[in-house]
C-alpha cells in the first residue's frame, strides 16, 4: 500500500518564498512551529534561523573610522528551485519537482534513504528521517495549502518577514535578490526565493560567516 500521498497542484505557478531580513527579529517562531508542525526529532530542521555576522573596520583617506560591522537574523528552508540539484542528482527519481506549483517533494514509495540528495542541496533541506531511513523535507506544507491555509511558517511569523505566493510576482513586488552574504551562490540550483537583506547584509566579505542561532 502506497504511504506516499499525492496531493494535487495548488497554483499553475511555480511557489516560492519572499524573506524580509530586516524585518526578522530571529525569535525562531518560524522554526519551532515547523518543527512542531511536522513532528520533527531533535536535530532536524526544516526551517532554520542563521545568524549572519560579517563586515569590519577600515579607515577612509582622513583617517576616520569607518565601521561596516553587521549581523542579522535569515530564516531558510527549502527553496523548491527551478533546478533543484537534489533532483538531478537523485538516483530513483524519489525526490521529484511537481508540475504547476513547482514544490520539490519526496516520494517515500521510491526513496532508498542512500543521501544523495541531501549532499547535493546548498542549502541543506533533504534531511534524513532516523525512523524510517528515508529523506524528508520542506514540503510547502502543501496539506495546509490544498485547505486554502498559509504554510505555518508564514502564518506563525509574528512580523509577517516571510511571505509566499507565485515566485513572478513576489519578485514583481520585493524585487529579485536570492542572495545575501553567507548563502551559496545562487546560480547553482536557482532558488525560488527572494530576500530583502538586513541593513548591511549584503555585502560580500570575505570575513562572513553564518551559522545556526
Amino acid at each position: 500500500m502506497s504511504k506516499f500521498i499525492v496531493y494535487p497542484a495548488v497554483s499553475d505557478k511555480q511557489l516560492g518564498f519572499y524573506i524580509d531580513s530586516a524585518r526578522c527579529s530571529g525569535c525562531k517562531a518560524c522554526q519551532v512551529a515547523c518543527k512542531d508542525k511536522n513532528n520533527l526529532d531533535v536535530g532536524r530542521r526544516f526551517r532554520r534561523v542563521y545568524e549572519m555576522t560579517g563586515g569590519g573596520y577600515s579607515r577612509n583617506k582622513n583617517g576616520a573610522l569607518i565601521n561596516n560591522v553587521f549581523a542579522c537574523t535569515l530564516s531558510i528552508s527549502c527553496n523548491h528551485c527551478k533546478d533543484p540539484i537534489c533532483v538531478r542528482n537523485c538516483p530513483t527519481i524519489a525526490m521529484h519537482k511537481r508540475e504547476g506549483d513547482g514544490i520539490v517533494m519526496v516520494n517515500t514509495d521510491k526513496c532508498v534513504g542512500c543521501g544523495a540528495c541531501a549532499w547535493s542541496c546548498p542549502y541543506g533541506a533533504p534531511q534524513m528521517n532516523p525512523e524510517t531511513k528515508q529523506m524528508s523535507k520542506c514540503d510547502f506544507c502543501i496539506d495546509l495549502q490544498q485547505k486554502g491555509e498559509q504554510p505555518v511558517c508564514v502564518s506563525t511569523c509574528p512580523l509577517g518577514a516571510i511571505q509566499f505566493g507565485p515566485i513572478e510576482e513576489l519578485r514583481a513586488k520585493y524585487g529579485s535578490l536570492d542572495y545575501v552574504t553567507g548563502l551559496p551562490d545562487p546560480s547553482i540550483t536557482h532558488p525560488n526565493l527572494v530576500i530583502n537583506p538586513h541593513q548591511g547584509a549584503n555585502f560580500d566579505d570575505m570575513n562572513s560567516e553564518r551559522k545556526e542561532k
